[in-house]
């Protein structure tokens, strides 16, 4: 990185050692490889298709012409805010020191459990999706395999190993692969639209505007029997759940060069690639579809049976392929996501083992233990949801639900937060890619009310029992502050204990070989 000046270099280490914190992780991430791990956790490709149903079995056409576009836009509210706050505070595990500095120890900690939660469960999410969609193109149809618990399991343990040995091996590899995929996720999208345009019968542009009702039997009972206008507004989740994960932009900003300035960008423009390419995807595929009261009938097997009965066998494949890697590359972003949250939490003792999962290998500049830590619960959270159902509801899809409304109010609280601290004490000097107030408390109100429109979305039925979940863990996060944390636990160092942490920052780096 040629731009990469010494000033810069300085002005990284001023800011992070400002805020009580050693350069123990290593700074080789450029400003498109910042925004790179955002957009391929995002990736459209995994998302946007596993969760296609949520569109083609609700509202039909008109849940991607218009439902995307607005779906997208919620998502951007909470980037550009989050964005503001991160030039301010470019520090691993953003959220969590944002939480804390804007707010006060208990708010940073929740803010932690949160978005620690959400992104375990959205790993493991991420590679159900990659398992599911190996299945539907090679697994079955080539290999011959049955979908069961065993087979799930070894095979997410299979890519989860090695999406964390990537990241182990450090943030230079990781990094050039999560560059690849941001390519990767371009190109196949549009190679994807353009073929199902090829593909496509006739060019019905009227159907992507056109309300339709496939709930309860029409639709496969992707959405129990409800108004159009709920089945419409339940497919805003396609783009919400889609469009997130931007976070990681902020959970690797030790690791970028000139962070203040790359970390918004990065996380603004993730989202807003994702938003026009996943446009342009979704609205030729919807073109190329047969007929829409097919399609929905199909449920969440749409995207298979469209592509089987359109697009030649070899082109298919090849598709297939490159969105199979797309999608383990979205994966191992996500490693990258979490490993760098539990690492930042626990080097201020906000988790059990925070020693162990707070060291950084010298070797490979990586928090190895966190790496592993995160995988491995996602793998074991996985397992053990898949055997316990509630009523006919596997756990696992409930908790999946919540995963979602986890992350979004670990967003939301931050934000919040911002909101009223702007101008004060707590947030007096802003960062280089500033808003001003007007346009950042717009965005934060926004982004609340759209928080309240997540939440209300993601409890309805059949995924109602997600608000006892989130409730209950609302309970039990309230138990274990009030009755151990609120003691213990002291958040990041602010004031004083910045000046007294210097002689352990240079000891740090000098354990790792940052000179």
């Amino acid at each position: 990185m040629s731009d990469y000046s010494e000033v810069d270099k300085k002005q990284d280490l001023h800011i992070l050692h400002s805020m009580g914190y050693a350069q123990e992780l290593e700074r080789r991430m450029s400003q498109f490889s910042n925004f790179a791990v955002s957009f391929s956790i995002i990736c459209i490709l995994s998302g946007g298709i596993n969760s296609l149903a949520q569109a083609t079995a609700g509202a039909g056409g008109a849940a991607i012409g218009i439902g995307w576009p607005l779906g997208c836009f919620i998502s951007l509210v909470f980037a550009v805010a989050m964005a503001q706050i991160s030039s301010a505070y470019p520090t691993a595990g953003g959220l969590y020191h944002w939480g804390s500095i804007l707010g006060n120890r208990f708010t940073g900690w929740l803010t932690a459990w949160f978005n620690l939660l959400g992104l375990v469960t959205v790993l493991g999410a991420i590679n159900v999706g990659t398992y599911y969609f190996f299945m539907g193109s090679f697994g079955t149809p080539y290999f011959g395999l049955e979908d069961t618990t065993a087979t799930r399991i070894i095979f997410l343990a299979i890519i989860t190993g090695a999406q964390a040995l990537v990241n182990h091996m450090g943030i230079g590899l990781t990094a050039k692969l999560t560059d690849f995929s941001g390519y990767l996720i371009f190109v196949t999208a549009i190679l994807l639209a353009v073929v199902c345009l090829a593909a496509a019968d006739s060019y019905e542009i009227g159907r992507l505007f056109t309300f339709s009702n496939y709930s309860g039997e029409a639709g496969g009972n992707v959405w129990p029997e409800t108004s159009g206008t709920w089945v419409f507004l339940l497919g805003l989740l396609l783009p919400i759940y889609t469009i997130t994960g931007y976070d990681a932009s902020a959970h690797t900003s030790e690791e970028t060069v000139k962070a203040a300035e790359s970390v918004p960008r990065g996380m603004v423009s993730s989202v807003l690639w994702s938003a026009l390419f996943g446009y342009i995807m979704l609205c030729a595929f919807v073109l190329m579809i047969p007929n829409m009261d097919e399609a929905a009938k199909q449920g969440w097997n749409v995207f298979f049976w469209a592509m089987d009965a359109q697009v030649n066998p070899v082109i298919k494949d090849v598709l297939y392929l490159a969105i199979f890697v797309s999608q383990w590359l979205c994966g191992l972003a996500t490693v990258t996501s979490v490993s760098r949250m539990i690492f930042a939490f626990s080097r201020d003792g906000g988790l059990p083992a925070s020693k162990a999962l707070s060291k950084v290998s010298p070797t490979h500049r990586s928090p190895v233990a966190a790496i592993w830590t995160g995988s491995v619960l996602s793998v074991l959270f996985v397992w053990g949801s898949s055997l316990v159902s509630i009523g006919e509801t596997p756990v696992y899809t409930i908790v999946v639900s919540c995963t979602v409304i986890f992350l979004f109010f670990s967003f939301a609280i931050p934000i919040t937060l911002g909101l009223f601290a702007w101008g004060t004490s707590k947030w007096d000097k802003m960062g280089p890619w500033n808003l001003g107030e007007g346009v950042f408390k717009l965005f934060a109100i926004l982004s609340i009310i759209a928080m309240v429109l997540i939440f209300v979305l993601g409890i309805q039925p059949p995924i109602d029992w997600a608000l006892y979940i989130t409730v209950g863990f609302l309970v039990v996060t309230g138990i274990i502050w009030f009755g151990f944390e609120s003691r213990r636990f002291r958040g990041p160092p602010i004031g004083d204990e910045v000046a007294r942490r210097q002689a352990e920052i240079a000891a740090a780096e000098k354990a790792v070989g940052e000179v």
